[in-house]
C-alpha cells in the first residue's frame, strides 16, 4: 500500500462527494489520462470492466459519450458535458447516465477536478455535486466508493507504465 493521500468524504448535507486522490507522477500526465480518450479507456472503469468511449471532445460545450463493459458485454453508458476547462489546472463537467445514443438520464452530478503539483506528486482533488440527495445516495449505494476507489488505482498502475 502507497502512502500517497486518498480520501473519500461523502457529505450528506451538502449533496457532495469529496475526493482527494495524490498520484506518483507529474501533472502533464495525470492530466492527459483524465482528458485523452486513448488514456482514459484503459483505466476508466473498476476491474474487470472497461471503458469503450465513442464520442470524446475535451473542450468547453464539449462532451465523452461513454459505455462500462462487463466481462460478458453488459454495457452501461454515461456523458460527460464539459463545462468549464482551465488547461493542466482544472475543468468541470457534468456526468450524467444515458442512452447509447447519449441522451441524458437526468438528474445528473456537477463534477469539479482539480489538478496540483509539489515535488513530483500530482494530487488530484474532485467534488462531485448532486442536486438530488436520492440520486447521491443511490449511487452510493451501488458501490460508487468501491468502484471508484478500484478505478483510480487502476490509474496509479497505468500511470507507472506511463511515466
Amino acid at each position: 500500500m502507497s502512502n500517497l493521500l486518498f480520501d473519500f468524504i461523502v457529505n450528506k448535507e451538502t449533496k457532495t462527494v469529496l475526493i482527494n486522490r495524490e498520484f506518483d507522477a507529474p501533472l502533464p500526465l495525470v492530466w492527459d489520462a483524465f482528458t485523452k480518450q486513448d488514456i482514459l479507456d484503459q483505466w476508466w472503469a473498476p476491474a474487470p470492466w472497461s471503458s469503450r468511449t465513442t464520442v470524446m471532445n475535451f473542450e468547453e460545450g464539449g462532451r465523452r459519450l461513454y459505455a462500462m463493459v462487463s466481462p460478458e458485454g453488459q454495457e452501461n453508458w454515461a456523458v460527460q458535458q464539459y463545462t468549464s476547462i482551465t488547461p493542466k489546472t482544472n475543468f468541470k463537467l457534468l456526468n450524467a447516465f444515458a442512452d447509447a445514443q447519449g441522451n441524458p438520464q437526468l438528474p445528473g452530478s456537477d463534477w469539479d477536478l482539480t489538478f496540483t503539483e509539489k515535488d513530483g506528486i500530482t494530487t488530484v482533488n474532485v467534488s462531485i455535486y448532486n442536486e438530488s440527495r436520492e440520486r447521491m445516495e443511490q449511487q452510493i449505494a451501488m458501490g460508487f466508493k468501491e468502484g471508484f476507489t478500484m478505478t483510480l488505482d487502476s490509474l496509479e498502475k497505468l500511470l507507472k507504465t506511463l511515466s
